[in-house]
C-alpha cells in the first residue's frame, strides 16, 4: 500500500474530488532494461504484499465514495479453484464470512452524532438467506503484482525471469466512504485498517465451513436435478424450519420442525421429506395455521438457502412463478381467452390494456407466465382476485351471462395440456377441493393430508363441475423497436432510476414492478433496469426477437459475471447488483406501456 499512501498524501487536504488515487499514475523503471527510460503508467490497483485492491470511482456525485474490489488469491485461502455448480455458494460464504471483520472496522468508526460521510464507513452487500450470482462477491482471474515500491510512486519491475501469471482470486466489492477533509484518516482506513482487516479474514478463514457449504450445494444441485427429472414440482426436508422470526428473514426460534405427511414422504440423495407432486395442489387450514407460510418456503425453493436458514433443503422448480392479482397493470396484446371470454367493445385473444382489473391482471399474468416457460405457478387466494379465482354452482346457475372462466375450471387442463403444475392456497373456497389432485391441511403449523376427506366431501355435495371447452393457450407477439429506449423521446440523454417504492424508471417509462413476488433483494431490481437498458441500447433490429436477446445476455452474463451491466453514469442507481431470472426480466418488459407490442409472430 505504500504508493497508495503517497497518492493520498499528495493531494490538498480539503479535496473532494480524490482524483489521484482514482488515476493511479506510476513512474516505471525496468532494471532489466537500462536504456530504456522510466515512462509512466496508470493502474488504480493498489496492493498489500499479493492482496489487489482496485479503487475506482462508483459515479461523478460520488468522489469520496469510491468502489473498492479487493482481490485475494484462492491459494492464500485455501480454496480449490472452484467448480462452476458451487461457485456461488462458495463466493456467497466467504462475503458473509468478510462481513464480520467490516462490521468490525465500522464499530470503530461510528459516532452517532456525526453523518457517515463525517465518520467515514465501509459499505458491504449484505445478503439475505438466498444465494444468489452477485457482483459484490465472485472468482475470477487477476494479474500479479510484478514490481517492488521505490520512493512516491516510483516502481521497478522485477527482473527474476518467472512466470507471473494471472491468479484465480476471490474477489470482493465494496465501497468507502472517505471522511470529509480528513486525509489522514482516510490513509488509516485504506492503507492500514482496511488491509489488516482482509489480513485477519485470510488467517481465520475457516475452509471446513467452507467445504460444509460447497457440499450443502452439491446436494442442492443434485436435488434439482433430480426434480427436473421426476413427476414432482417442489421438495420440503423433514426438520425444515419454516416460519420466520418477526421482522427478519431469519429463523423463527422455538418453531416446530416441517414433518412430511407419511404417505408423501419421499428420500432424495439421503435427504428425507414431503415430495409434492406435479398436477394442482391445495393447501389449506384456518387462520394463523401456516398454509402461507409453508407458500412462501415453496416460492423460497426457487433459489438455493445457505446453512442456518432453515430452509436450505426445501427446493422448487426453479421456474415457478409466483400469480396475483395486479390491479392497474399495463398489457399489451395478451391472449387472456382461456380466462376471459368476452368484454365489452375487446377482443380476449389479444387484449391490451393501460389499467387491467383485478381477474383481466391475473388473467395475464398466468398467460405471460405460462408463455416465459414457467412449470409451476404459486397461487394465494388472498392476492387473487375472487372472481377469477371460483364461481361456484349456485352463481354460475344465477348469472347465466359470465365472461370469467373461473381458475377452478382451467388449473388441470393447464397441467394436462401445458405441463403447468399449480400450487394454491385456499381458505375459504371449497370449489377448488374437488379440482385437487392433492388436498393438504396445515394445522398448527403440522401438515396433515385430507384428500380422501375431501373427495368424500365433494362426493356428498355432488361437486363435480361441467368444464369448459379446451383452451388456446398460444401466445405470439412481437416487439418493435420504436419506443424501446432508454432515452426519453426527444432527449440526447439516457434516463435509469430505480425508486425504492418499487418502479424502475428508464427512457419515458415508469415500470410497477411491486407484483413481481420472486424478486428477493433490492439489488436485483437495480439489476433489472441495467439489463433492460443492456437489452435496449444494444439492439439494432426494428423486430426484436426478445426471447433469443434475452437468453443471449444470460449467457454474457454467465461467461463474464454481472458488473458489465453496470454505469457510473445513473447515479441513482447502486453499485450492487444481485442477478434475477429470466422469468422477472420478461415480466419487467410486459409491464412496459408505451412500448410497440403487436400481436402475430412476425420476425423473420
Amino acid at each position: 500500500m505504500k504508493r497508495l499512501k503517497s497518492k493520498i498524501l499528495s493531494m490538498e487536504p480539503n479535496t473532494t474530488t480524490y482524483k489521484a488515487i482514482y488515476e493511479g499514475s506510476m513512474t516505471i523503471v525496468d532494471p532489466a532494461h537500462p536504456s530504456v527510460k522510466p515512462y509512466t503508467d496508470y493502474s488504480p490497483t493498489y496492493y498489500n504484499d499479493n492482496v489487489g485492491f482496485e479503487i475506482t470511482t462508483t459515479h461523478k456525485l460520488a468522489q469520496d465514495k469510491p468502489t473498492v474490489v479487493i482481490s485475494i488469491p484462492c491459494e492464500a485461502l485455501g480454496i480449490d479453484i472452484p467448480d462452476k455448480s458451487t461457485e456461488s455458494a462458495e463466493a456467497d460464504f466467504c462475503l458473509r464470512a468478510f462481513k464480520k471483520y467490516i462490521d468490525e472496522l465500522n464499530a470503530e468508526l461510528y459516532n452517532r452524532s456525526r453523518p457517515d460521510n463525517e465518520n467515514g464507513k465501509y459499505y458491504l452487500c449484505v445478503p439475505g438467506g438466498e444465494i444468489i450470482k452477485r457482483n459484490a462477491v465472485y472468482f475470477a482471474l487477476c494479474p500479479q503484482k510484478d514490481y517492488t515500491n521505490g520512493s512516491g510512486s516510483t516502481v521497478y519491475l522485477l527482473n527474476d525471469d518467472k512466470p507471473r501469471p494471472p491468479l484465480m482470486c476471490l474477489c470482493i466489492r465494496i465501497q468507502v466512504q472517505f471522511p470529509l477533509k480528513k486525509l489522514r484518516k482516510t490513509l488509516q482506513m485504506m492503507c492500514r485498517d482496511l488491509p489488516d482487516a482482509v489480513d485477519r479474514f485470510i488467517l481465520n478463514f475457516d475452509i471446513d465451513r467452507l467445504k460444509k457449504a460447497t457440499e450443502l450445494a452439491k446436494k442442492q444441485s443434485s436435488i434439482r436435478a433430480w426434480l427436473k427429472n421426476s413427476n414432482y414440482c417442489a421438495f420440503v426436508a423433514n426438520g425444515s424450519i419454516l416460519p420466520r422470526a418477526k421482522g427478519t428473514d431469519l429463523p423463527m426460534l422455538d418453531a416446530i420442525p416441517f414433518r412430511s405427511t407419511p404417505d408423501d414422504e419421499i428420500e432424495i440423495f439421503g435427504v428425507r421429506g414431503m415430495g409434492i407432486k406435479k398436477g394442482v395442489t391445495v393447501i389449506t387450514g384456518g387462520g394463523y395455521s401456516g398454509k402461507s407460510t409453508l407458500l412462501d418456503t415453496i416460492s423460497a425453493g426457487i433459489y438455493d438457502h445457505v446453512l442456518g436458514d432453515g430452509r436450505e433443503l426445501c427446493i422448487t422448480d426453479e421456474s415457478a412463478v409466483t400469480i396475483s392479482a395486479e390491479d392497474g397493470r399495463s398489457v399489451k396484446h395478451v391472449n387472456i381467452s382461456p380466462f376471459i371470454k368476452w368484454l365489452p367493445g375487446g377482443n380476449t385473444s389479444d387484449f391490451s390494456t393501460d389499467h387491467a382489473s383485478g381477474s383481466t391482471s391475473q388473467a395475464a399474468n398466468i398467460m405471460e407466465a405460462v408463455d416465459s416457460g414457467t412449470r409451476l405457478l404459486l397461487i394465494d387466494e388472498d392476492r387473487s382476485a375472487t372472481n377469477f379465482m371460483i364461481r361456484d354452482r349456485m352463481m354460475k346457475e344465477l348469472i347465466e351471462k359470465e365472461p370469467i372462466t373461473p381458475f377452478t375450471d382451467r388449473a388441470n387442463e393447464l397441467h394436462k395440456t401445458r405441463d403447468v403444475s399449480t400450487i394454491l392456497v385456499i381458505g375459504g373456497s371449497g370449489e377448488y377441493l374437488s379440482v385437487a389432485d392433492k388436498i393438504y391441511m396445515m394445522e398448527d403449523y403440522l401438515i396433515h393430508d385430507v384428500t380422501e376427506k375431501s373427495k368424500n366431501i365433494c362426493n356428498s355435495y355432488n361437486m363435480t363441475a361441467e368444464l369448459p371447452t379446451p383452451a388456446n393457450w398460444e401466445q405470439i407477439r412481437t416487439l418493435y423497436s420504436d419506443r424501446f429506449s432508454s432515452y426519453p423521446e426527444g432527449s440526447g440523454t439516457e434516463k435509469l432510476e430505480v425508486s425504492d417504492m418499487g418502479f424502475v424508471i428508464i427512457g419515458d417509462e415508469k415500470i410497477d414492478v411491486r407484483g413481481l413476488h420472486d424478486i428477493v433483494s433490492f439489488h436485483q431490481l437495480d439489476t433489472l433496469g441495467f439489463m433492460l437498458r443492456y437489452l435496449e441500447i444494444s439492439n439494432n433490429d426494428r423486430k426484436i426477437d426478445i426471447e433469443k436477446k434475452i437468453n443471449d445476455l444470460y449467457a454474457r452474463i454467465y461467461e463474464e459475471g454481472i458488473d458489465f451491466l453496470y454505469s457510473s453514469f445513473f447515479t441513482t442507481c447502486e453499485r450492487f447488483l444481485d442477478l434475477p431470472r429470466k422469468q422477472e426480466l420478461t415480466a419487467l418488459i410486459n409491464r412496459m406501456r408505451k412500448i410497440n407490442m403487436v400481436k402475430g409472430d412476425e420476425i423473420k
